[in-house]
């Protein structure tokens, strides 16, 4: 085996998860064309993630609040983003997600084939998301074109494309924010105002710092909602008996099944972080200054910590690092959480079954997206 292993999975012709699963158990960690080490055993990509001296998260050029900052900067940012993600902040808006959640339900024709990641799991994170951050209902379509360019972006490696694509995404993001900011006190009360009131250090927050925040926010996270949706109605229209399960369960263990499936096939592939010494990990050398990849999808299909032929809620919700682990950890989990079981739980609660489509199987993404690209399902 070489050293190196493709970054696209055009290269390969096969699924990310199954690649990763044939290298792990023989090299921990790999290099990909683009020179990254790749991490893929559940010990390492850990490991990685909680030293945070030695494993800096300041990857990109681009400013990226919080999680690509170090040390005291990322605490700063991070106390200010993590008021809007507690519990208490986000119970309120638990009967508008659901409200969301059933009117897009009853919007969808039954018995018709739908996508799961377009039709349904695109347009409720869209506007799950524009009703919790106060955005007109106007933007919707606009976002809904911009995740399947970015996406599209993504795919194709062209830095300069997904560049454009990110700056595009910023515009949308400037509409909503600079008219708040010029309204004063007569800006709606809604979350984006009360974020363009925040501060630092006794100082208003940037337009760029907001940018990067509601970039977070809603360019990684609806992307990353559909992809989940998409996962989660695949999965559940192959094994109808844990649908059954899902219908009689409190919402404590369908948000378990939820990250068990998830942790099975997680879209949300890998972070990156760079070296700020060499240091030994894997078995291996690395110099100071090396691009790393912690790719989770791996780590959480690790043998050695997890049985995958046994689907099992509650005895994998420990090692189970679907979002994140350390100081880095994904600090919307309890908002996606939320999110996709009410979603889930709406979109089964008028269906008898949901159906995979013969002679029209579910489509995988393309790394670094993880997930499918297309799900054909039929809502019975």
């Amino acid at each position: 085996m070489t050293d190196h292993m493709p970054d696209d999975l055009s290269a390969v012709g096969r699924d990310l998860r199954a690649y990763t699963d044939e290298l792990r158990p023989k090299h921990p960690v790999v290099r990909n064309i683009k020179g990254e080490w790749v991490l893929l055993r559940h010990a390492d990509v850990l490991a990685a993630a909680l030293d945070h001296e030695r494993f800096s998260s300041q990857v990109s050029r681009y400013l990226q609040v919080p999680n690509g900052l170090d040390g005291n900067e990322h605490t700063l940012y991070r106390n200010v983003i993590e008021r809007y993600l507690t519990r208490d902040a986000l119970e309120p808006f638990v009967p508008v997600f659901t409200r969301v959640a059933r009117q897009l339900v009853a919007e969808l024709p039954k018995g018709e084939v739908l996508d799961a990641v377009n039709d349904i799991g695109a347009v409720f994170a869209v506007r799950a998301q524009c009703a919790w951050l106060g955005w007109p209902p106007e933007l919707e379509p606009k976002l809904l074109a911009w995740m399947k360019e970015n996406h599209a972006a993504t795919r194709s490696g062209d830095n300069a494309l997904m560049a454009d694509v990110a700056e595009q995404f910023d515009e949308i993001i400037r509409s909503v924010i600079q008219p708040r900011r010029a309204a004063g006190s007569n800006a709606p009360d809604d979350l984006t105002t009360r974020l363009c009131r925040e501060t630092v250090n006794g100082r208003p927050l940037t337009e760029a710092e907001l940018v990067s925040i509601l970039r977070n926010w809603t360019g990684g996270d609806l992307g990353s909602i559909a992809l989940c949706v998409g996962v989660l109605i695949a999965h559940l229209a192959q094994r109808p008996q844990l649908t059954e399960r899902i219908r009689g369960a409190s919402n404590t263990e369908v948000e378990a099944i939820i990250d068990e499936i998830l942790r099975l096939d997680n879209p949300f592939v890998s972070n990156r972080r760079v070296t700020t010494c060499p240091v030994h990990i894997a078995g291996r050398d690395i110099p100071s200054g090396a691009k790393i990849k912690l790719n989770w999808t791996s780590a959480n299909r690790d043998e050695s910590v997890f049985d995958n032929s046994r689907f099992d809620p509650e005895g994998n919700a420990a090692n189970n690092l679907l979002y994140g682990a350390g100081k880095h950890v994904c600090p919307g989990r309890l908002l996606a959480t939320w999110e996709l079981r009410i979603a889930l739980q709406t979109i089964l609660t008028p269906v008898h079954a949901v159906e995979l489509v013969p002679g029209e199987p579910p489509e995988r993404e393309v790394a670094p997206v993880g997930g499918y690209h297309r799900v054909p399902v039929v809502l019975r």
